[in-house]
């Protein structure tokens, strides 16, 4: 593997934390969640990100107001623990970016959360599709410059193991949240629950 490109909004950052803290509690925050992930994931061309986060809570029964709080409280979306100091020491060596479901400003100021040299960092919005279609995919790899055959991705979700496989990819699932993967899981070479195995992982490759 000679680049590395990661989803961002669950693999690197604990976003569930903060959906949770806006709704009120976890199962409100995870119910509203799961469905914002539902209508992600069957959007396709882009959107205006907010506008998905917003739909998603009135589909729950939840305030749309939600929408606005969580883009007030955005940098309060906290890295997984040891992402930031795994992601610098594997920077050394590979290219790193981020291929992300959300806007660019969003997506960009996320990334700064991180504390880690991207090379690149796109988003829904700047390549104009939502993941799964593998135009965001192809996006990501073509921006780390490096061929697709030779770029790992680091998936944050099922749905997102089952994209990047079909974009042509090989997938490592990060799992520190513990979701269900209905199967997608059998589709990586490897699921981790912390991302310092990440250099183990890529060694085995």
């Amino acid at each position: 593997m000679r680049a590395v490109l990661f989803d961002l909004l669950s693999a690197l950052l604990d976003s569930w934390s903060l959906w949770d803290d806006i709704a009120g509690s976890e199962e409100r925050g995870r119910r509203w969640r799961f469905e914002y992930l539902r209508l992600t994931y069957g959007t396709g061309v882009y959107v205006p990100y907010l506008d998905l986060v917003e739909g998603s809570a009135a589909a729950v029964g939840l305030p749309g107001e939600f929408a606005g709080e969580l883009e007030a409280r955005w940098d309060e979306l906290a890295p997984w623990p040891g992402a930031g100091a795994a992601l610098r020491r594997l920077a050394r060596r590979l290219p790193i970016g981020v291929a992300t479901n959300c806007s660019q400003v969003l997506g960009v100021r996320a990334a700064g959360l991180i504390g880690a040299p991207f090379r690149s960092v796109v988003t829904a919005e700047s390549a104009g599709f939502y993941k799964p279609d593998p135009r965001m995919y192809e996006a990501g790899v073509e921006a780390l410059g490096v061929p697709a055959g030779e770029v790992l991705f680091v998936a944050g979700s099922p749905r997102d193991i089952r994209g990047a496989v079909s974009a042509g990819l090989e997938v490592v699932w990060h799992n520190p949240a513990g979701l269900d993967g209905g199967g997608a899981e059998k589709l990586a070479v490897a699921v981790i629950d912390d991302l310092r195995r990440l250099d183990g992982v890529i060694e085995s490759l």
